[in-house]
């Protein structure tokens, strides 16, 4: 069956803030635990107990399968890393955490990029340019336009910086189910694609490559990679679109942006 947009009021956007604070909050929480000699797997158990102490589910938690409550990518990794006791994180590691919450029946996703100590001058670039990245595409968010300027804004600040735009993995609808159209590519063509209109809600999540686009999915059949194992970043917000403009549901509670983060 072909799928169909959904547009939900803006006064049920309540409960689209509610479940994105909790995604935020959950990233506020697990900062100070991002270091060196912490395994990917302990950060995953923390995130989970946080986020079911506060009422939440973690979305991902038997997903196709998916046994884990987020996805941890370092390095090379591009997204849908599988957190593990035997992942020990090292000082210059920069890792992508990538957590959905449901609370209430809606989803809130959101993921950022943490530093394991001190970064590579490239891997710092990298990891802001990422973010500009995504404001970019989050600036075109309103009515009228289409995911094609999204797309198009966000390919251009990473193509500005001679980094490349992941185009096998995108952004998606979301709201009371977990992945639904419409989907935001990571570039696209000003004017084409969707059309923006008031209730719409979806994630905005550029993943951007200091070397090619080109991935490889390992044997777990989840873990992407840079083909060529160059770096890669990714930041990830859920937006709904107003009658003026957007609403970013998943904003730090504590101001963080991108690293390092400080209060």
């Amino acid at each position: 069956m072909k799928q169909k947009l959904t547009i939900y009021p803006v006064n049920e956007f309540d409960g689209l803030r509610r479940a994105g604070r909790l995604a935020a909050e959950t990233l506020d929480y697990i900062t100070p635990f991002v270091k060196p000699g912490v395994s990917t797997g302990r950060l995953d158990q923390l995130l989970e107990e946080f986020m079911r102490d506060h009422g939440g589910i973690p979305a991902t938690i038997g997903y196709h399968g998916y046994t884990k409550a987020s996805c941890i990518s370092p390095n090379h990794v591009i997204c849908h890393g599988i957190p593990s006791e035997n992942k020990i994180l090292q000082t210059g590691d920069i890792i992508n955490i990538d957590i959905t919450v449901i609370l209430d029946g809606w989803f809130g996703d959101t993921s950022r990029m943490y530093y394991v100590g001190k970064p590579s001058v490239k891997a710092k670039r990298l990891v802001e340019t990422t973010y500009m990245t995504m404001m970019a595409g989050i600036e075109q968010c309103r009515p009228g336009n289409t995911t094609g300027d999204i797309g198009h804004a966000m390919q251009q600040v990473a193509a500005g910086e001679n980094f490349s735009v992941v185009m096998d993995f995108c952004g998606h609808g979301i709201g009371r189910v977990f992945h639904g159209l419409p989907n935001i590519l990571n570039y696209g063509v000003p004017g084409t694609g969707t059309k923006l209109v008031p209730g719409l809600v979806f994630t905005v999540e550029p993943m951007v490559n200091i070397g090619t686009h080109q991935t490889l999915i390992l044997s777990d059949g989840w873990t992407a990679i840079t083909k060529d194992r160059s770096l890669s970043a990714q930041f990830e917000h859920t937006l709904g679109i107003t009658e003026n403009g957007y609403e970013i549901f998943t904003l730090s509670p504590k101001g963080y942006t991108y690293p390092p983060y400080q209060d």
